[in-house]
């Protein structure tokens, strides 16, 4: 079966998370990517994880995470012969994805100017922390900064006067996210236009843009977003205890909130309009508060659904990609690699199905410039070339 992207060459020169999930998508759809680092300062996402020893070995948990389906080259972009070598690799590529600072790239000589020259078709997608225009391009951030600076944090936690981040980078996944739907966007162009393009990716835009229910209030009606943890405008949703643990219930619109208070036995709570819903916020969840604490959560659960009002028990990430929901949609693939205690390495993979094209893992993640010769020879170097880089420190 032909993937959706059987044929396009990524060449990506990213790290950490934001850079490097952009590229895994687009790998588990086919797409050839070979990962460049340096041989001196590899990527940081290796010394990272949850297994000290893998941290040690340069094949920590946060790299593994976005690493399948990719070839790995070590190149020193910061010598003559590292960057000729990239610029070869670049005239048969489709893309090109780094996340370096803005102006990092031009200095090398390196620029979507410089390499469009070579490989008119070429795409170039650039992903920093603040986006390659404006009074703040030249700073770094990673997720949890980003998240302070874009308002993000300020709107969540208890309202107690300390900000929180949310627990999943949220901003570095929907940055990839972003970054790969431009790429698949800018081919979709090439194919009407012949020619590439310069993608320009904000981590900061991006956390606006996750943000944009809360700036249309704020621009329409002055409406500050506050952090309000886990309360909603409607006590029908929101987080209540259960006998035996915490549970989330949804009923969000009216026909919701008919059928939830139905299934509790308190039909007079219910409302005609939300602004009788706004109005009625206290004793609803008075009344809430009383009644969910008397079975537990997984009763609540079956009664809920049955009424068709969204409702689940606060689970840990464990439970959750143990249901066999997330079994049967496959979100979670095995990688092919196993631990010492023969634990296998799970990664999630797409958060969609293709009927034509299914996301799926070829290839495990692999150890830095492991493909390094290969690629080289591909690109017609030779033996004694291959050494003289390799002496030189400009291949690892």
């Amino acid at each position: 079966m032909t993937k959706a992207f059987s044929g396009i060459r990524i060449v990506d020169s990213t790290h950490v998370l934001a850079g490097p999930f952009a590229s895994y998508q687009l790998g588990v759809l086919g797409a050839e990517v070979i990962k460049i680092e340096s041989p001196h300062n590899p990527d940081q996402a290796r010394l990272q994880g949850s297994d000290r020893g893998m941290n040690d070995q340069g094949m920590g948990t946060s790299f593994m995470a976005q690493a399948s389906n990719k070839k790995a080259i070590a190149l020193d972009l910061k010598s003559e012969g590292g960057r000729k070598a990239l610029l070869r690799l670049l005239e048969t590529a489709d893309v090109f994805v780094q996340n370096f600072r803005p102006g990092a790239f031009a200095r090398l000589g390196l620029s979507y100017d410089h390499v469009r020259v070579l490989n008119p078709r070429l795409i170039y997608c650039s992903i920093s922390a603040f986006g390659a225009t404006g009074p703040r391009r030249e700073e770094t951030g990673y997720d949890n900064v980003i998240q302070a600076s874009s308002g993000m944090m300020a709107m969540t936690g208890y309202g107690d006067g300390q900000p929180l981040k949310s627990g999943a980078q949220l901003v570095d996944y929907g940055t990839g996210f972003a970054a790969a739907f431009a790429i698949s966007a800018a081919l979709f162009q090439r194919e009407k236009t012949g020619v590439g393009q310069h993608i320009d990716v904000s981590m900061f835009d991006v956390a606006l843009m996750l943000c944009s229910s809360h700036i249309a209030g704020l621009t329409w009606s002055g409406s500050h977003p506050k952090a309000k943890a886990n309360r909603f405008p409607f006590a029908t949703i929101g987080c209540y205890r259960a006998s035996d643990t915490d549970m989330m219930i949804a009923a969000s619109n009216l026909a919701q909130q008919r059928r939830l208070w139905t299934a509790l036995g308190r039909e007079d709570l219910i409302k005609t309009n939300n602004n009788q819903r706004l109005d009625a916020h206290a004793e609803e969840e008075a009344a809430l508060r009383a009644i969910i604490p008397t079975r537990p959560a997984a009763e609540w659960e079956a009664l809920l659904r049955k009424h068709r009002v969204p409702a689940s028990r606060v689970r840990t990430l464990a439970e959750a990609i143990a249901d066999p929901h997330a079994v049967a949609r496959g979100v979670v693939q095995n990688a092919g690699l196993r631990g010492s205690g023969q634990q296998e390495l799970g990664v999630a993979v797409a958060g969609f199905k293709m009927s034509a094209s299914p996301a799926e893992l070829t290839s495990p993640p692999q150890p830095v410039g492991c493909h390094t010769a290969e690629i080289l020879q591909s690109l017609g170097y030779g033996e004694a070339d291959i050494g003289a880089l390799k002496a030189q420190g400009v291949i690892g």
